[in-house]
């Protein structure tokens, strides 16, 4: 593991989604250098749209920092650089940019729990009570490296990804600044019991009526959650548990769905290639029979 010098001033940033780009601004607000950004390739957005830059790779050019799309020009940079920043890269960095480059990444986790592509996620659908914020040195394994430091926070129990995700990055941004003003010092190894947070596929967002409304609310809470009516997709956007509702699994009551235990309520929908609309709202747009059962 490379070391860090005694003062950090320049650094090369690693990083590429939406939620990389507020501690990228963290570190240049507090003055220090961002040399380079590597950050994933332009991308479309839309079928007819151009390629279009990250989130990152426009925080950056806003900033005046050079970006690239090549982890190995990292290595160019490391004569003048004092170390390395990553935060949801997307990509493996090779031991030939760490053997040059000390780096700390930031992990929206209390790893060695989940770790992986999508942390807040699988914390959510686990129903997890807490999570947090985790600084550690990257290593070629992934998510495996040292830790320099980490802090707690309770999810609630009402609060979604967007919410969530939000939260993390802006307790993570002065944490970070302070470590690397402190400079990284003597990590220490995860312990605990591993566990991966897989990316979340549209299988895990489906709802099935067969499941307990608590759970099928975690789902609802990462904001793509699905079910079908009538052969089309429905998703549900927004919603609450009713402990005491004992309807069949997928009737609809009222605005409440049936579970195996207990109801969902639901409270915003968005019927396949319309908008989204508050439930009691669409529900009276779409004139639903006396037993309309979901997921069918």
């Amino acid at each position: 593991m490379t070391p860090w010098p005694a003062t950090v001033r320049r650094l090369v940033y690693f990083g590429t989604p939406q939620l990389a780009a507020a501690p990228l601004r963290a570190l240049c607000d507090a003055g220090f250098e961002v040399m380079l950004a590597v950050t994933g390739p332009d991308r479309r957005r839309s079928r007819r749209g151009a390629a279009e830059p990250s989130a990152v790779g426009r925080a950056a050019a806003e900033s005046g920092i050079p970006v690239t799309h090549r982890p190995e020009d990292a290595i160019g940079a490391a004569g003048d650089a004092d170390g390395a920043v990553v935060v949801a890269y997307g990509r493996l960095i090779g031991g030939d940019v760490l053997n040059v480059l000390p780096a700390v990444n930031v992990h929206f986790s209390l790893l060695p729990r989940w770790r992986g592509a999508a942390p807040m996620e699988r914390a959510i659908l686990a129903g997890d009570e807490v999570t947090g914020v985790s600084f550690m040195a990257l290593a070629e394994t992934l998510d495996a490296g040292p830790l320099y430091a980490q802090t707690a926070t309770p999810i609630g129990a009402d609060e979604t990804l967007a919410e969530l995700r939000d939260r993390l990055v802006a307790l993570s941004c002065p944490l970070l600044v302070d470590l690397l003003r402190a400079g990284p010092r003597d990590p220490v190894a995860q312990d605990g019991e591993v566990t991966w947070a897989d990316k979340v596929t549209a299988e895990d967002l489906r709802l099935d009526w067969d499941r307990p409304a608590v759970e099928l609310h975690r789902r609802v809470r990462l904001g793509r959650a699905w079910t079908t009516l009538a052969g089309e997709r429905l998703r549900i956007l927004r919603a609450g548990v009713v402990p005491s509702h004992s309807g069949s699994p997928g009737l609809l009551d009222g605005l409440v769905v049936g579970t195996a235990a207990g109801g969902l309520r639901l409270e915003e929908v968005q019927a396949a290639g319309r908008r989204a609309l508050p439930a009691d709202q669409w529900q009276r747009g779409a004139r639903l029979g006396p037993a309309c059962r979901l997921g069918t």
